[in-house]
């Protein structure tokens, strides 16, 4: 404990009176001044223990006492230490009622206590103090560490939670709660998820302090981490501002956090290495190579369904297509599931995630997040290259079917950039309708190209073969219903589709052209 006037007043060798402020005697003292000026503020930092011999007040003048301890109490100076026998030889009435009267802590001091024993008193107090926190700090380290390595990141908050008397919360990369500890503070830690995104996006490493949901406590957020982008994140909740000791056993958890949360740049590069070479051995069609490379790390992952993940950023320092191998490496870290996650140059990324999983999941809720904003901003164009972030999932697979479903993924991927979507499944693409496809510029060119003749005969005036061969198609070659749609004769129809044929060169006989001519209408009518 620092030192405070009450241990002052009842310090044997200092021999010091309380003459006022009796109840306010257990506030701490910062350092102990002497200043015989009438207006000693500008020079006071605040928590001092102010000693005076009033060598240029006046004491017993009412007025000017009244405005001298006010100034002092308005600087944050805990007390006064008035000593008697050099000017005065007791201290003036008014001054100890002026004293009693604002709050201020009033000393007498005798004349055989020099002012320099006060604050040698002082002064060894404020270092046994700071020997005791270090030595504190010490001793929380050598046990944080000890938990650390005995029960994990789990063992090591419930250590910190202890040693702050408070509570304790660890966060991963994407700002989803992981632990807490003591488990009541679980809910108290969930809702502080928006301050540690906050906290996220700001340059590492990167500190605050935020109010308890209703006022509880006072929480203290840190990122962990050593690179540009934290990789977890620890909140410290605590009834009041930390001490010296308490501070250091934060600091040892955010180094020992840290060490065990981020992997070194060698062993993340050759674990990098090692996925690049499974992911290759899978797509070449060598899935028995592709175990025996991955041994434990992905073994699991090949053993049950998985699902391909491609994504690709518009930009190559995408900060939507690094989030994304956040939340999905998150999901997956929080569930125990093994993940995959390869970047294939700066915009592209392949996951191999486990159907069904947390780390799939995620994949679903991070790209529908990023749906709902750019709606909400309105400010792409629709299908346009403006899109940060595009993703394709393929089907569930297998390990010897991992090419498919790689290929599925690309085509699911080159959908949702035509579309302007931000992911598309390969299940979606066969439950829903071929129309879509047909607003490539491809498709449409020969779309225009196949009925040009068709819509240069109807430009003449001499008929209306592009709508007869709309209907009659519709209408499956029922030439009855067809004319009545549009309003003809069957003949007058039946001598159009001859028409159509003389000028396409090819006859609606043949499937194959009722069918292209079929796609081409609908092409054409889509870009109308």
């Amino acid at each position: 404990m620092p030192p405070t006037l009450a241990s002052l007043a009842h310090h044997s060798a200092l021999k010091l009176t309380v003459r006022a402020g009796e109840d306010r005697l257990d506030v701490p003292v910062r350092w102990a001044h002497v200043s015989e000026l009438a207006d000693p503020v500008p020079y006071m930092e605040g928590g001092e223990l102010l000693l005076t011999t009033a060598l240029k007040l006046d004491a017993e003048d009412a007025k000017a006492m009244r405005r001298y301890v006010k100034r002092l109490v308005g600087a944050g100076v805990v007390g006064l230490g008035f000593a008697v026998g050099v000017n005065y030889d007791e201290i003036p009435k008014v001054l100890v009622d002026t004293a009693g009267e604002e709050g201020l802590p009033l000393l007498e001091v005798p004349r055989r206590t020099p002012f320099i024993a006060i604050s040698k008193a002082v002064s060894a107090a404020i270092a046994a103090d700071q020997y005791r926190a270090v030595t504190a700090g010490f001793a929380a380290q050598r046990e944080l560490t000890r938990q650390a390595l005995s029960d994990g990141p789990e063992g090591l908050l419930a250590a910190l939670a202890a040693q702050v008397d408070g509570w304790a919360a660890l966060y991963d990369a994407s700002g989803a709660l992981v632990a807490t500890a003591p488990e009541w503070a679980g809910r108290r830690a969930a809702r502080l998820t928006a301050d540690v995104e906050r906290l996220r996006d700001r340059p590492a490493p990167a500190s605050s302090v935020v109010g308890g949901p209703d006022n509880e406590d006072r929480v203290e957020l840190h990122t962990l981490g050593t690179g540009r982008r934290p990789r977890a994140a620890l909140a410290v909740g605590t009834a009041s501002a930390l001490g010296t000791a308490e501070r250091y056993a934060v600091h040892s958890a955010i180094a020992l956090l840290t060490l065990t949360t981020e992997r070194s740049r060698s062993l993340q590069a050759a674990q990098d290495r090692i996925g690049a070479a499974v992911l290759r051995l899978l797509l070449a069609g060598h899935p028995d190579h592709a175990r025996a490379v991955a041994g434990e790390l992905y073994g699991g992952l090949l053993d049950a369904p998985f699902r391909v993940v491609v994504g690709e950023g518009a930009t190559a320092d995408s900060d939507h297509l690094g989030g994304l191998a956040e939340v999905v490496e998150s999901a997956a870290a929080r569930s125990g599931e093994a993940v995959l996650v390869v970047v294939e140059g700066p915009r592209r990324l392949v996951v191999l995630a486990v159907d069904g999983g947390a780390a799939v999941e995620a994949c679903g809720e991070y790209a529908a997040t990023l749906e709902a904003e750019r709606a909400a901003s309105d400010v792409r164009e629709q299908g346009g290259e403006d899109d940060e972030l595009v993703v394709g999932l393929s089907a569930p697979s297998g390990p010897i079917a991992a090419a498919g479903a790689y290929k599925q993924a690309e085509q699911a991927l080159s959908v949702a950039r035509r579309r302007g979507r931000v992911l598309v499944e390969h299940e979606q693409l066969a439950a829903g309708s071929v129309l879509p496809l047909l607003a490539d510029d491809a498709v449409r060119a020969f779309a225009d190209g196949l009925l040009r003749p068709l819509s240069e005969h109807d430009a003449t005036g001499r008929g209306d073969l592009v709508a007869s061969l709309r209907a009659w198609l519709s209408r499956h070659g029922q030439w009855d219903a067809a004319a009545a749609d549009l309003g003809v004769h069957r003949h007058t129809l039946r001598y159009r589709m001859r028409r159509v044929e003389e000028i396409l060169g090819r006859s609606l006989d043949d499937p194959d052209v009722r069918m292209e001519l079929w796609l081409a209408l609908k092409a054409t009518a889509a870009a109308e």
